[in-house]
């Protein structure tokens, strides 16, 4: 790992890997310098969503995994939209690491849900 190129942004804990039956390693989650570029690139609208990655980590609204994107977690914080945070393992360097943010729709939040692809966030419990 490059810790130049990396700094964190938010610490990945237990209830994560609880409430979605993943064993991913607890300890620090990264974000690279790189990933503005990525935001700028791929999600432009979505820069001002680089500032809320680590409040949404702490807290997030609804936690999740891609189906098909094995070693990762999707949290979800409701915000002025519904901002998403995509988290992967790397594995070769086997640190996790903040792959993107964008926001989704209202439609695409209530699918994910609906899926149980994206589970509520029990407030009452601490994550």
């Amino acid at each position: 790992m490059d810790d130049d190129k990396l700094f964190q942004v938010g610490e990945y804990v237990q209830e994560f890997n609880d409430a979605t039956g993943q064993a991913l390693p607890c300890g620090p989650i990264y974000q690279s310098y790189g990933l503005k570029s990525h935001i700028l690139k791929r999600h432009p609208n979505e820069l001002d969503n680089l500032d809320h990655v680590p409040s949404i980590i702490l807290d997030p609204d609804y936690i999740g995994k891609h189906p098909t994107e094995p070693d990762s977690i999707e949290l979800v914080k409701v915000l002025s939209g519904n901002v998403m945070v995509c988290i992967k393992l790397d594995q070769k360097e086997h640190y996790l690491f903040v792959a993107s943010v964008f926001e989704i729709s209202e439609g695409k939040l209530q699918n994910r849900i609906n899926s149980g692809r994206l589970k509520i966030v029990d407030k009452s419990r601490k994550i």
